[in-house]
């Protein structure tokens, strides 16, 4: 399933709506037509102050757009500012496809060449006391997870990912996240690891 992620979601998830579990099943110009010239922009009457220009985009003091947001395949690398300092995340988002709202979301912030970590956010309904087990391409894959908290836009898993687990992340297809509801039942959860090395690398080059 495509998975979209709004900018810097985690930094802003207490706003973000999460569907239940169990349950859950650029704008552009166009140009004139052929022969037909274009419409001149509208010029001040006399008196009239002329229209203002529009505003340049953000910068910083050296020269540098304040936010940033790159598609990697599945992925998205997005950069903005907090507190005067960059702040970048690799991030992955899962929606409902009736509802639209989101059902999980991956953001790591911490991105190097050895090592990422960040947050795993599950929706509620899911037993908490229970462990979350990962799995890529159907063979376990790390340490059993536990909840850490739960907040308006759902239930937190910290994930940390060594140099090994990053290669491994590089190459394969599929990430499981095994959970399970309240009643008990196994509930599943697969995310695509397609443009995650392209995006591994460029967050680590940002975030130097």
């Amino acid at each position: 399933m495509p998975i979209r992620l709004n900018p810097l979601a985690c930094l802003a998830r207490a706003a973000v709506l999460v569907v239940m579990v169990p349950g859950w099943s650029g704008a552009h110009s166009t140009p004139p037509p052929a022969g037909q010239a274009a419409t001149a922009a509208p010029q001040p009457q006399p008196g009239q102050s002329a229209p203002p220009k529009p505003l340049p985009a953000p910068m910083t003091a050296a020269g540098e757009p304040t936010s940033l947001q790159e598609t990697y395949e599945d992925w998205v690398v997005v950069c903005g500012q907090r507190e005067g300092k960059k702040v970048c995340a690799l991030t992955q988002q899962q929606t409902d496809r009736e509802s639209r709202q989101r059902i999980l979301a991956v953001e790591l912030t911490t991105v190097t060449a050895d090592k990422a970590e960040g947050t795993l956010v599950l929706p509620f309904g899911l037993a908490v006391s229970k462990d979350v087990v990962l799995q890529m391409d159907g063979a376990a894959f790390g340490a059993p997870l536990r909840f850490r908290t739960c907040i308006t836009g759902g239930c937190l898993v910290a994930l940390s990912f060594d140099a090994q687990a990053l290669a491994a992340l590089r190459k394969g297809t599929a990430l499981t996240i095994a959970a399970t509801a309240e009643n008990g039942q196994p509930v599943n959860f697969s995310v695509s690891l397609k443009g995650i090395g392209n995006g591994l690398t460029r967050a680590a080059a940002l975030l130097k």
